[in-house]
C-alpha cells in the first residue's frame, strides 16, 4: 500500500504543513495541492463542498505528493466510510465530545478486528495499491477534533482511545464554547486552553492539529509544539490575494464598498 507520508513526517518529528479547502473545484484543488504542502485536506462540514466533488478533489490532489485528508460533515459513521474508500488517508472528525464518540469513530475508520468499516474500498485501491485492505489500518489516520468545553472535560479519555492517531484544535469553536468570541488572536481563556490541549495531547504520544489564521500563526504553533499547522484556508486565500492585487492597481487605494458581503 501506499504510505502514508504525514504519518511517516510526524514519526520523523518533522513540522506538517496542512491546506485547507473549502471551494468545490478539482482544479482549485490541484493547484493548491502543487505548492509544497505536506497535506490537504477537503473540508465538507465548513466548506462547499458534496460527496461528488469531493472525489474529482482527492482525485486532484492524489496527483501530487500531498497526503490527502478530509473533514467529513459529522460522526455518521457510513459518510466517514464513503471518504475513506474515495481514497482518504486521514479523516479529522468534527464535535468529538466523549470518549464513547471518540471510540465510535475511530472504529468507523479501521476494517474488523479493529473497528467496523466496511468493506469497498473503490478509489481507495485504486490510490493506495492491491494489498489496500491488508495495511489500510496500520496507515488511514483519525483525529478527533477538539473544539467545546465538554471536549476539555473528557480529554484524558478521548486520548486514550485505542486506535485515535490525534486531535485538531478548531479555535473558533473552542472559543464560543468557552464563552469567547472566535478571533484570529484567541483570547487568554482559549490559549490556556489550547495549551492544556497540546501537553495532554503530546504526554500521550499522539499527533497535535490546529488551525490557523495565517502563515505567521501557523509559525507560531509549530514552535509552541504542534505537528500539524494549516494556515487559513483557499477562500481566504483567495480573497486576500484579490485585495491585494486590486489595492495594488489602484495605488494602494481601497474602492468604496457597497452594500452585500
Amino acid at each position: 500500500m501506499r504510505p502514508n507520508l504525514l504519518k511517516q513526517k510526524f514519526r520523523a518529528g518533522e513540522p506538517i504543513v496542512n491546506a485547507w479547502l473549502s471551494i468545490p473545484s478539482s482544479y482549485a484543488a490541484e493547484v493548491v495541492a502543487s505548492q509544497g504542502f505536506d497535506s490537504v485536506t477537503v473540508d465538507l462540514q465548513h466548506g462547499m463542498i458534496g460527496f461528488d466533488s469531493a472525489v474529482g478533489m482527492l482525485q486532484a490532489i492524489s496527483i501530487t505528493s500531498a497526503t490527502p485528508l478530509v473533514r467529513s460533515p459529522s460522526r455518521d459513521t457510513a459518510q466517514i466510510m464513503r471518504l475513506l474508500d474515495a481514497g482518504a488517508y486521514g479523516v479529522i472528525c468534527p464535535s468529538i465530545d466523549t470518549p464513547e464518540m471518540a471510540a465510535e469513530f475511530v472504529r468507523a475508520c479501521r476494517y474488523p478486528g479493529a473497528g467496523t468499516r466496511s468493506f469497498g474500498p473503490a478509489r481507495g485501491v485504486l490510490y493506495g495499491g492491491a494489498d489496500y485492505f491488508s495495511h489500510a489500518n496500520d496507515e488511514i489516520m483519525a483525529f478527533a477534533m477538539i473544539e467545546s468545553q465538554q471536549a476539555l472535560d473528557n480529554l484524558e479519555a478521548i486520548l486514550a482511545t485505542p486506535g485515535l492517531d490525534g486531535v485538531y484544535i478548531g479555535p473558533n469553536d473552542l472559543a464560543l464554547s468557552l464563552g469567547a468570541i472566535p478571533s484570529a488572536q484567541p483570547d487568554d481563556v482559549v490559549e490556556r486552553a489550547i495549551s492544556d490541549i497540546l501537553g495532554q495531547t503530546l504526554r500521550r504520544g499522539l499527533l497535535a492539529g490546529i488551525f490557523c489564521s495565517d502563515g505567521d500563526m501557523a509559525r507560531r504553533r509549530v514552535e509552541q509544539g504542534f505537528h500539524l499547522v494549516t494556515p487559513g484556508n483557499d477562500a481566504n486565500a483567495l480573497a486576500v490575494a484579490s485585495s491585494s492585487r486590486v489595492l495594488a492597481a489602484r495605488g494602494g487605494k481601497l474602492a468604496v464598498q457597497g452594500n452585500g458581503y
